[in-house]
């Protein structure tokens, strides 16, 4: 009935919003929830490989398959697009047509890959060419694309991006970048493991393609050394986007307690891993365990005892017997997040040489210097040098040899995903991919009463059901190229 034109603009301007993006802020933002969101979590991925588990069938989805929990895998996918997919791709947008600021973009493309990579692998077909489009071109039911595809555009991407990256330019994100601090070489050695990383991954659907993208990534070099482990870096204080992610994350929901008994959501190790950890006298075990007893933490290898998965929603009456992430490691706040580890190129390189396609060292060498790594890391976690002393990795290396020449390469690579899934943890997302891939380590999966997956491993996550109301061509598209929207079905790499 009125209107008015005076101060229209001021009266409808945000007077705390900004007109034009900082790349720089944003892409420090990308960094966290890129590394937070994930399958890195107890109720997920860390349950499927075995590491943890709880009487709670809601808490212990992961080890138990609960169909009436499955709705629990759509939550990486409905959480990314509106973080890390989108504010990465603002962070491109606004530095790719800047020639000075290339290393910016370089950087930001690896980034990307990074974040689309961890998707894909959880779901297969997803929106990533038209993905995070919605305010920039109002596409708001992006097309999924063929994992296929976005692995072919991930790739050509990396290898891009890792030739643009210039040293003799000064211009990076500098101390906004929380993983290398603006350092353009280990950001190329990050872009070149990541090649490697998704070059292995396509061995059981095309191997030439395989080989080609995987001895690239060598020639290029790859992260071997202790300083350049990708890492993401945090306070610790403060706000909790400032505080190493997955430890934050299994403190609230389980162990901020500290005393074995009052856990939350009924947490615990699972049974499989802690007796294997204990069977290879392995020196990790009580670097990341502890049992509470009257209260005290005892790390003792011979009080660890793991929870079985197959419990039935019971809480033990000995609950307070079994073993928990230390506080002092795996429950860090302050600790790094490592998304990238000298551990895992050269168990990689070592199936690489298994394969003949890397001659520069034998697998049984590369083998070795993956366990040592893998030890060597818990320096990072801990903050404190010699976690696992030279003495204790000897022994553990002496008893742990690859098979001598004779034996299988198929039983080599049980040895090398076996020593992986020990050694990489707590990121078992990627070891669930080598899983998939592999077969290794050789884990028995749950057969839980009620559960959704036919007593199986599942092979990926579920869309979010919203997908199917909200972006119903894209979604019945994908689903009826890569298969039904089930747990059982293979993405395609997995073979």
């Amino acid at each position: 009935m009125q209107s008015c034109s005076k101060n229209f603009q001021q009266i409808n301007t945000n007077p705390d919003a900004v007109s034009k993006a900082t790349p720089q802020y944003i892409f420090s933002k990308a960094l966290y929830d890129g590394t937070s969101n994930s399958g890195n979590t107890q109720s997920l991925l860390l349950g499927h490989m075995q590491y943890t588990t709880s009487y709670n069938d809601v808490a212990g989805f992961g080890s138990k398959y609960v169909a009436a929990q499955q709705s629990q895998s759509a939550s990486v996918f409905a959480n990314s697009y509106s973080n890390q997919i989108n504010e990465i791709g603002e962070v491109i947008k606004s530095v790719k047509d800047n020639a000075s600021q290339i290393n910016l973009y370089a950087v930001a493309r690896i980034w990307k890959v990074f974040c689309f990579s961890r998707l894909t692998d959880l779901y297969g077909d997803i929106p990533y060419s038209q993905a995070g489009q919605g305010y920039n071109s109002s596409v708001f039911q992006p097309v999924y694309d063929a994992q296929k595809d976005i692995y072919a555009d991930m790739l050509k991407e990396l290898d891009q991006a890792a030739q643009s990256l210039n040293p003799g330019n000064t211009i990076t994100f500098g101390s906004s970048d929380l993983i290398y601090n603006g350092n353009t070489q280990q950001w190329k050695k990050f872009a070149y493991s990541l090649m490697m990383r998704l070059g292995m991954r396509m061995t059981k659907v095309d191997l030439a393609s395989a080989q080609s993208w995987v001895t690239k990534a060598i020639a290029g070099g790859v992260i071997t050394a202790y300083a350049d482990i990708a890492k993401v870096t945090y306070a610790g204080s403060g706000q909790d986007i400032n505080k190493n992610p997955l430890a934050l994350g299994m403190l609230n929901s389980d162990y901020i307690k500290a005393d074995g008994l009052n856990n939350t959501e009924g947490g615990k190790y699972q049974q499989s891993f802690i007796d294997s950890l204990k069977a290879n006298s392995d020196p990790r075990l009580s670097v990341i365990s502890v049992v509470y007893q009257s209260g005290v933490a005892n790390s003792t290898p011979a009080v660890q005892k793991g929870l079985p998965a197959t419990i039935n929603g019971v809480r033990p009456t000995d609950f307070g017997t079994y073993s928990e992430p230390k506080q002092s490691t795996v429950l860090r706040v302050d600790a790094p997040m490592l998304i990238f580890t000298a551990a895992e190129s050269y168990f990689l390189l070592a199936e690489a040489a298994l394969r003949n396609w890397y001659a520069a060292e034998t697998p049984v060498a590369l083998y070795e210097k993956g366990i040592r790594a893998a030890m060597q890391q818990w320096d990072l976690s801990s903050g404190v040098a010699g976690t696992i002393s030279t003495s204790q990795v000897d022994a553990y290396v002496a008893t742990h040899p690859l098979t001598a020449k004779g034996s299988s390469v198929d039983n080599q690579t049980e040895q090398i995903y076996t020593q992986f899934w020990l050694g990489i943890f707590p990121d078992a997302q990627e070891v669930f991919n080598n899983f998939r891939r592999t077969g290794y380590p050789k884990l028995v999966p749950n057969n839980y009463p009620g559960n959704a997956t036919n007593g199986q491993f599942f092979r990926r996550f579920l869309y979010p059901v919203i997908e199917q109301t909200l972006n119903t061509k894209s979604y019945n598209a994908a689903v009826a190229r890569q298969g039904a929207d089930l747990f059982g079905t293979k993405i395609w790499w997995d073979k």
